[in-house]
């Protein structure tokens, strides 16, 4: 497992050549970029911004594990679901161009009324596109556990399956509903093959039971990143420490779990 962070909201301040040196200096191996935030990689870039990009990274210790967007396709109205399935693949060029390889999207619930089948199968077919269109650029599609009523996994499990596509993969979020008498066995076997990223909340949560989920990832040789995703703070590079720090002691036990 590699230990990486989001940009949604303990970095969303930094531009990128910040981002690089801190995260490089606190032996972070990776960052998701979050959409709208001060770095700017954005697709208004042009193609020599986008090189430039892809140069930092290349030039650094840190890896750019994701590129994190706000897509979501369970709108009511087919043009605003358009309007997110074109956006998406505007984003993947992105990736493409700045060395991302991945995109990250979301379901964000279910529109008031809706029928739940119909608005998973909807969903589906917008992952279906965008995945077989990012797959042409050799960019993954990772969908987060995300939203009122779609981050319960029986229905992100659904939705996945809707998707039917190679190229589509899921985002684990580490939310509550995830657990079920205090376990994350049950869910987490649900999607457990397409895990391609984690998104990680604060690890001194007891409630969440974070030693299980190192354990299910390395019995699976999941080797991928577990990203931060943590609140933003007066104080950042300490707190990106500790959780370090957090991470690391998880480690011997998730992996003698895992074998």
């Amino acid at each position: 497992m590699q230990l990486g962070t989001v940009t949604y909201n303990i970095a969303k301040d930094w531009d990128l050549p910040t981002i690089i040196k801190t995260l490089g200096t606190l032996g972070y191996e990776g960052v998701e970029l979050r959409t709208t935030h001060a770095h700017g990689v954005e697709v208004g870039l042009n193609a020599g911004q986008r090189a430039e990009v892809r140069k930092r990274f290349e030039d650094s210790p840190v890896q750019l594990a994701g590129l994190g967007s706000a897509f979501e396709y369970q709108a009511a109205d087919p043009a605003v679901v358009r309007k997110n399935v074109e956006g998406t693949k505007e984003y993947v060029l992105l990736a493409h161009d700045v060395g991302s390889p991945g995109v990250k999207v979301r379901p964000n619930g279910i529109p008031a009324g809706a029928n739940l089948d119909q608005t998973l199968r909807q969903i589906g077919r917008a992952l279906h596109e965008v995945g077989e269109h990012a797959s042409g650029f050799g960019v993954e599609i990772r969908v987060e556990v995300h939203g009122a009523v779609t981050s319960e996994l029986r229905n992100l499990a659904k939705i996945i399956g809707y998707a039917d596509h190679p190229n589509v993969y899921v985002c684990w979020n580490s939310n509550p509903s995830d657990v079920v008498d205090g376990s994350i066995k049950e869910t987490f076997a649900l999607v457990a093959p397409k895990i391609r990223e984690v998104h990680l909340r604060d690890l001194f949560d007891a409630q969440y039971p974070w030693r299980e989920l190192f354990a299910l990832l390395a019995g699976q040789q999941y080797d991928g990143f577990t990203l931060a995703e943590i609140p933003e703070s007066r104080d950042p590079e300490r707190v990106l420490r500790y959780f370090r720090a957090l991470w690391t002691a998880y480690q011997p036990k998730a992996e003698a779990d895992g074998r």
